[in-house]
């Protein structure tokens, strides 16, 4: 997972400075953020209990922050909130989801003492189902639209490829990890399909409104 959560936060981050440059988040669902950062809780609270090095127990807090950024920027550009309304609203529910995700170590450092590892099997699989749902949210703006907009294709791109790393590693374990395939796999077939829609709706329409102009 570390992998693709990798990938998302650099095509969060990328999706933070076209917002910016173009003054506008028509196409990008804010609740897509939404999931992608409360995907950022659990996955942090497994990484910091299964007591990973220090880059892997950040990484999910920076994807929560940059998700919880991106959908203030919704709020702002598309639904018409002030700059203070939006920080305001980030900082209380970035402040809650910290005290939750404290709360949940503490709970699942018990847990793994006392040997029940259910939670932390939870907590991943809670993780990538959220990221997971984040992707699918955007299939009803192109359902809508009938376009891919809102998305660039280098953001869909480097999400894409870190699932695809995930996935090929898991493979190359020694046992077969048939959770992590399907976690993997799925988010993968759905940035696929995000693709797929952009060609059939973006980039051959173009094609022939070119061909049509010579």
């Amino acid at each position: 997972m570390d992998n693709a959560v990798a990938a998302n936060v650099l095509g969060t981050a990328g999706a933070i400075i076209i917002n910016y440059r173009r003054h506008n988040t028509v196409g990008l669902q804010p609740a897509m953020m939404v999931l992608w950062a409360l995907a950022g809780l659990p996955l942090g609270v497994y990484n910091i209990v299964g007591d990973f090095n220090v880059a892997l127990q950040v990484q999910p807090q920076i994807l929560t922050s940059l998700s919880l950024i991106t959908w203030a920027q919704c709020q702002y550009y598309s639904s018409g909130w002030r700059v203070m309304n939006a920080t305001f609203a980030v900082t209380v529910i970035g402040a809650i989801m910290g005290g939750v995700e404290l709360g949940l170590v503490f709970a699942l450092r018990k847990a793994k003492r006392d040997n029940i590892e259910w939670p932390m099997t939870f907590m991943a699989v809670l993780s990538a189902v959220l990221l997971a749902a984040g992707v699918l949210s955007h299939y009803w703006d192109i359902y809508k639209t009938r376009s891919v907009r809102g998305i660039s294709f280098l953001f869909v791109g480097i999400d894409a490829l870190g699932d695809l790393t995930s996935l090929l590693s898991v493979f190359c374990q020694p046992r077969l990890d048939i959770l992590g395939l399907i976690i993997y796999g799925s988010e993968l077939v759905l940035w696929i399909g995000v693709m797929t829609c952009g060609v059939v709706f973006n980039l051959w329409p173009w094609i022939k409104d070119k061909k049509g102009e010579k």
